[in-house]
């Protein structure tokens, strides 16, 4: 029933967004929701850098040298990068890695084969953020929870029992939507941060030789110095900069301008002010390595310490929960995996979703995470290769919108990318020295649903290769109807197809089962563009083919609401009325059959049957009423 396409059309109209808030409310906003992930990396990064399998000697001139590392990978990673460059990159107002591999495919669509590389390198990209949704939670609650130790050491056998709790809670609670919880969002985070900010300072006055960290020549002194062992380093200051992708992936919800304000203006000098204060802090007492954030505060302030970071570590994690469930229901509007339950949790905001399957798999894995890794320093192993490998995607994809689409000078744009490879490139060998310490994890992760999105994409494209090869072309059969060829019921079919110059199944296992046809029998195929938004002028196209027969095309971009019922309404204004309660849906439940060995491997088949087998119902998805459904089943060689 649904296609993904690469379909050029014109400018949304004013209906494809939601009306915004004011830009103070959507900064503050994006505080609470984008910076969540970035903005608890404190918990674990300088302890991570100076941890013994780093072998970075703790005195003032490492110190200074590693914090200096710290502060200009966020200043060219993610102000450079992403906060002044790749926010550009947007794809008629959205951002994320889906996003921007529609827009890279769009750039080269005179190329089918580079067309297809890009499109399977972006899924790629796409799939290993299901491994940050999972170690995001466990390392960021188990982060927080370790303030225990410090706070009160008899109760350090409980960090791992009371993170559980806090992670199976957070996941049983998804199913109820974050709407009332996600308007104090985004003043915990700020309180989160003017946090880090004063705990910073407090201990930069009293070591203001941390302060030379902001000379660029100690972060390349420091790295240069460490020699191949630098490897080991970066796989920890990148810490500092994962959940940065968050400021792409959620620019569609908040915009542009108060993402950028929010960095500059809160989270970057805050996430500063407290890395030099750590710095600060290891200056005046080394022994304080075992836990430098907490050791930020006095004894009095630990308790609501810990209360801030446990608040600021299940935000963080309900960040990229909401993310998956979004990332997931693009893929499957854009072809990549089989239809999932989506419920709608909010009745104002169209983008607040709960996905049931997402959700519990995300649990189990979570769970998994945490009891195998157990604390935040196994889990940071685990961390950073999944991320860094995304930016390097993201560089690959960037490239072609720039040079392809937008055309500016090689004389820009080479130098710019390949300074950006190179940085990338650094980070992803930084994280993969760690390989076998956890980042296995991700990436087997991300490896296996490449395989189910791939295996799915194939077999989709397969099965309507053989509808279209084995089916009854439409205008032959409309034009062989004799007058009285069968009984008119005077209602309205409406005959899903997933290739609509073609007659459906379940329009023929009607008239041959039941000897009737409708007055009015709309065969309707719907369309999902490689475009996040299409407008409400487009929704609808309609193409009369005679003797009470229509073609009608629904389009949907990637980020639309597939809603057919509500789509089909649009039709009466161009004279074809669709009376809901004068209307069923015939629905075809297509079960797949291996024609050859030409097609895809045996496993592979099996694999796309069983994947096709438990897809979600379709009429659920495009919300069909129940009582106005029958499905059909028929059987499709592949």
């Amino acid at each position: 029933m649904n296609t993904p396409q690469a379909v050029a059309l014109t400018t949304p109209d004013a209906t494809v967004h939601p009306k915004r808030q004011g830009l103070a409310a959507l900064t503050l906003a994006a505080i609470g929701v984008v910076y969540g992930d970035i903005g608890t990396s404190p918990l674990y990064t300088v302890k991570e850098i100076f941890a013994p399998a780093t072998g970075v000697p703790l005195d003032a001139t490492h110190l200074v040298g590693a914090v200096s590392c710290i502060f200009w990978a966020l200043m060219l990673v993610v102000t450079l990068k992403y906060v002044l460059l790749i926010l550009r990159a947007d794809n008629r107002g959205e951002g994320g890695g889906l996003a921007l591999t529609a827009l890279a495919a769009q750039a080269v669509g005179d190329r089918p084969r580079l067309r297809s590389a890009l499109l399977l390198l972006g899924v790629f990209g796409a799939t290993l953020f299901y491994g940050d949704s999972i170690i995001t939670p466990a390392i960021s609650v188990l982060g927080a929870m370790e303030g225990l130790q410090v706070a009160a050491p008899a109760l350090g056998p409980w960090i791992m029992p009371v993170s559980l709790g806090i992670l199976v809670g957070l996941f049983v609670v998804q199913r109820h939507g974050t709407a009332a919880v996600g308007r104090v969002f985004g003043p915990v985070i700020v309180v989160w941060f003017l946090t880090l900010a004063v705990t910073g300072l407090v201990h930069i006055a009293d070591q203001p030789a941390i302060l030379a960290a902001l000379n660029p020549l100690e972060a390349w002194a420091f790295a240069t110095g460490r020699g191949w062992k630098v490897f080991l380093v970066i796989g920890a200051i990148v810490l500092a900069v994962t959940g940065t992708e968050a400021l792409y992936a959620d620019m569609g919800h908040f915009g542009r301008r108060p993402i950028q304000l929010a960095w500059n203006f809160l989270v970057l000098p805050s996430l500063a002010l407290n890395y030099l204060g750590q710095g600060a802090l290891l200056m005046a007492d080394p022994s304080a390595i075992e836990n430098p954030f907490y050791r930020l505060f006095p004894d009095a302030l630990l308790w609501p310490a810990l209360a801030l970071a446990t608040l600021a570590a299940i935000i963080a994690s309900q960040a990229v929960i909401s993310g998956a469930y979004s990332l997931t229901r693009q893929a499957i509007q854009l072809g990549f995996l089989p239809r999932m339950t989506v419920r709608h949790t909010s009745a104002r905001e169209a983008g607040q979703i709960y996905m049931p399957a997402v959700n519990w798999a995300l649990l189990a894995g979570v769970a998994a995470a945490v009891l195998h890794f157990g604390s935040s320093s196994a889990l940071a192993g685990a961390y950073g290769i999944a991320v860094t490998m995304t930016m390097l995607i993201t560089t690959v994809l960037t490239w072609f919108v720039v040079r392809r689409a937008w055309k500016l000078p090689a004389l820009l744009v080479v130098p710019a990318t390949v300074f950006f490879l190179a940085v990338d490139a650094l980070l992803v060998a930084g994280c993969a020295v760690k390989f076998f310490d956890g980042g296995w994890m991700p990436l087997a992760l991300g490896g296996l649903l490449f395989l189910l999105m791939s295996t799915w994409q194939r077999g989709r494209a397969q099965a309507l290769a053989a509808v279209h090869r084995d089916g009854l072309a439409l205008r032959d059969f409309i034009d062989g109807l004799a007058p009285d060829s069968a009984p008119r019921a005077a209602r309205t079919a409406v005959y899903a197809a997933a290739d609509p110059t073609v007659v459906p199944q379940a329009l023929l296992h009607n008239l041959k089962h039941n000897q009737v046809l409708h007055e009015r029998n709309l065969i309707l195929h719907v369309r999902f563009h490689e475009l996040p938004w299409v407008g409400m002028t487009e929704r609808v196209q309609i193409e009369p083919l005679g003797r009470g027969f229509w073609r009608v095309t629904l389009n949907f971009g990637f980020m639309n609401e597939p809603d057919v019922p509500k789509a089909l309404k649009l039709c009466e204004a161009q004279g074809l009325p669709v009376p809901p309660f004068e209307t069923s849906y015939f629905l075809s439940r297509e079960t797949f059959v291996p024609r050859s060995a030409r097609g895809l491997a045996g496993w592979r088949d099996r694999l796309f049957a069983a994947m096709s087998h438990n897809a979600g119902s379709v009429a659920e998805y495009f919300r069909l009423p129940d009582n106005a459904v029958v499905e059909l089943g028929t059987r499709v060689q592949v």
